[in-house]
């Protein structure tokens, strides 16, 4: 039997035919393009061939990722009733829809008309937040169901008819619950009106997403870069944009996200890939971690640099030819006291102090009538007696000795720290045994920030137009300070979990995080509706928030599927591996996660089952879909199932109860569809 002419869903796979087509005519006109005659050198034809090469890629139709996924019906043209106001007449309410393909990016026909418009254009909006109670001028909302590539169903809400009543969606359903393989996915089908508000937030001001497991703020930051880049694109082309997360395994989950969306020039990054001005090569015990990353090692540290500046006790004798010209102690004093007061850069002051001198002396020189100019002012401020000066009272500092002076120097220390950090402090601090170099000194990550920390009281440091920090609650002071830095004239958003803090600086609250970043005017937004946690699985982690941080929203969930939830005694790694199986029988990515003492164990005994595992960044195939993920690196991952090794262990085998269990609440909300706990010992208490 023939498909009908007028079936919608021939309709519409036609129109993702032909949609796919112009996408590809939009590419081969852009590699088209011949440059031999609108570039004058060669720096700009590599410019402009790098630019159509991005473009290119920009522009690749990812056969297994649908090219749309909604339909708008407006009642009419979008703006059409504010032109018709404007003109003075009446809004006609017969007026013809007009119909538009919401996707990815936008794509055009040969004559320029939209047959898919970018899911973050204006016109867009209404996709995500139009409702029953405020249908936003749309009358008829679609949505798409594929397989792989291929379009296989739809879904329509008549958003301005009265008579139907309002309903979920059903493939909203099935693609937030679509089974995980390979790294994160973009959330552009399933953005949640709460979400979308956040996403589209302006450039200028800074947003903290506080965010419970499963509520989608990883996607929500990652969905607002997309969006800036789209609404701000010269202005960020210009200052860049960077995504900071907490490890190079998370980094290479999220990575295709972007490009995905057609974004290519995001930079990646962690902390301590920000601050890699030595080679990490130890660790800080708890204590001397906490201290470092305190915010008050700022003050230790702008103390101990500008210690080494020197009132002059000495005059500068310039000699030119046959004149000498003498600028008295109290008055280079001055100089210097001034720069000291404008409190600029220490770096940059001592740039300037040359040529603070040198004007001293050309006003000497104007004053016996003589005429300098700008070139006696520079050749006077490179006279080797006012080198020699400079050099004396404000002389150059290494950033990365100055931090190591304070971290052996027991004396140079307590100088500096003096009614700052107490003796107990200090003492956590200094080294036992002090090094001889920078080069031969055992670095910690913490030390680093401190380099950095100190590094930017010397120079400044570049500014980005917008900085995505994930996972943020695990920062210190310390390192919030090192994220402002690189965003100081520009904006971030800001993205974690109190309840899921877990270093033993963690985050307390918002505020107090924001502050250190330099944006205490943030907006701090909430959300609760998790999309990717089953509920049973979430209302059993949820029972930790009492005794992890009693004052946060426990998240809820609003998946109809209440998911696969299992507690399992077991006898050892043999029960575990057989769980593990169990679960690879169904469709999507597993992951066991354990205590990282016990990972070797299960590791051997995986391999004598003869079950194929990968280690956490790796990506899965159709072929291995089971990772094994110590705890301590499942923050921000997740899979569809999940089997979870001895709870108690993953408590232990952190330095207090509190920051156990905060690793054990990240461990137990890393599964989208199911979750067997299986233990040996005793479960913890909190759980009961």
């Amino acid at each position: 039997m023939s498909t009908p002419v007028d079936d919608p869903l021939s309709r519409e796979r036609s129109h993702l035919s032909a949609s796919r087509s112009a996408l590809r005519a939009m590419r081969e006109d852009v590699e088209a393009l011949d440059i031999s005659d609108v570039t004058a050198s060669w720096v700009n034809a590599e410019v402009l061939a790098r630019q159509i090469e991005e473009r290119v890629k920009a522009l690749a139709d990812l056969s297994d990722t649908p090219l749309f996924f909604g339909r708008l019906d407006y009642l009419r043209a979008p703006g059409a009733e504010q032109a018709e106001e404007a003109d003075g007449e009446r809004p006609q309410p017969e007026a013809a829809y007009q119909t538009l393909h919401i996707g990815r990016r936008h794509v055009h026909d040969h004559d320029g008309d939209p047959m898919v418009i970018d899911w973050r254009a204006p016109v867009s909006q209404p996709f995500y937040r139009a409702s029953k109670k405020d249908p936003m001028d749309i009358a008829l909302r679609r949505r798409f169901g594929y397989t792989g590539g291929d379009l296989t169903a739809y879904e329509d809400e008549h958003l301005s008819d009265p008579g139907e009543a309002a309903r979920t969606s059903k493939l909203l359903q099935q693609e937030i619950e679509r089974p995980r393989v390979g790294p994160m996915r973009d959330i552009v089908a399933t953005i949640q009106p709460e979400q979308d508000e956040i996403v589209r937030s302006g450039l200028s001001g800074t947003v903290c997403v506080q965010g419970g497991p499963g509520t989608g703020k990883t996607a929500v930051g990652l969905h607002r870069v997309a969006y800036l880049l789209y609404a701000h694109r010269e202005r960020l082309a210009r200052t860049g944009t960077l995504v900071i997360g907490p490890n190079r395994s998370f980094l290479h989950y999220i990575e295709q996200v972007l490009p995905a969306l057609g974004e290519l020039a995001v930079q990646q990054a962690t902390v301590d890939d920000l601050v890699a001005h030595v080679e990490i090569k130890g660790t800080d015990d708890a204590r001397a971690a906490v201290v470092k990353g305190d915010a008050r090692l700022a003050q230790v540290l702008r103390r101990a640099l500008y210690a080494h500046v020197t009132m002059p006790a000495e005059p500068v004798v310039v000699v030119r030819g046959s004149r000498r010209w003498r600028i008295p102690a109290y008055e280079l004093e001055e100089l210097v006291r001034e720069l000291l007061d404008r409190d600029i850069r220490y770096g940059a002051a001592r740039e300037a102090l040359p040529q603070r001198i040198a004007h001293a002396v050309l006003v000497q020189m104007e004053r016996s009538g003589e005429a300098p100019d700008d070139r006696v002012q520079d050749a006077v401020a490179r006279n080797s007696a006012v080198k020699a000066a400079v050099k004396a009272v404000w002389p150059a500092v290494d950033p990365a000795k100055l931090v190591l002076r304070l971290l052996s120097d027991a004396e140079f220390l307590a100088a500096h720290a003096e009614g700052i950090l107490d003796a107990d402090e200090q003492k956590a601090i200094l080294w036992a045994k002090p090094a001889r170099s920078v080069k031969s000194a055992t670095w910690s990550a913490a030390d680093a920030v401190l380099i950095d920390e100190a590094t930017d009281l010397i120079q400044r440091t570049h500014s980005l137009g917008h900085v995505v920090l994930d996972e943020a609650q695990d920062l210190s002071p310390m390192q919030y300070r090192a994220v402002g830095r690189r965003c100081t004239t520009g904006s971030a958003t800001v993205l974690g979990d109190l309840a899921q803090g877990t270093t033993p600086w963690a985050t307390r609250n918002w505020q107090e995080a924001l502050t250190h970043l330099g944006k205490p005017e943030a907006l701090v937004e909430e959300l609760t509706a998790g999309f990717r946690v089953p509920t049973d699985v979430i209302t059993y982690a949820s029972r930790l928030l009492a005794h992890i941080a009693p004052g946060l929203t426990p998240v809820v969930s609003i998946r109809e599927n209440p998911g696969h939830f299992e507690v399992r005694p077991v006898s050892g790694p043999k029960d575990v591996v057989e769980a593990c199986r169990e679960l690879l029988r169904h469709e999507g990515s597993t992951g066991l996660i354990a205590a990282d003492t016990r990972v070797p164990e299960l590791a051997e005994a995986l391999e004598r089952a003869g079950v194929p595992y990968l280690g956490p960044g790796e990506e899965t195939t159709m072929d291995t879909r089971l990772t094994l993920v110590p705890a301590s690196l499942a923050k921000g991952l997740e899979y569809d199932y999940v089997v979870l090794d001895e709870p108690q262990a993953v408590v232990d085998g952190e330095p207090d109860e509190r920051t156990g269990l905060r690793r054990l609440y990240v461990a137990l909300t890393r599964a989208v569809s199911g979750l067997i706990v299986t233990h040996t010992a005793g479960l913890p208490p909190q759980l009961a």
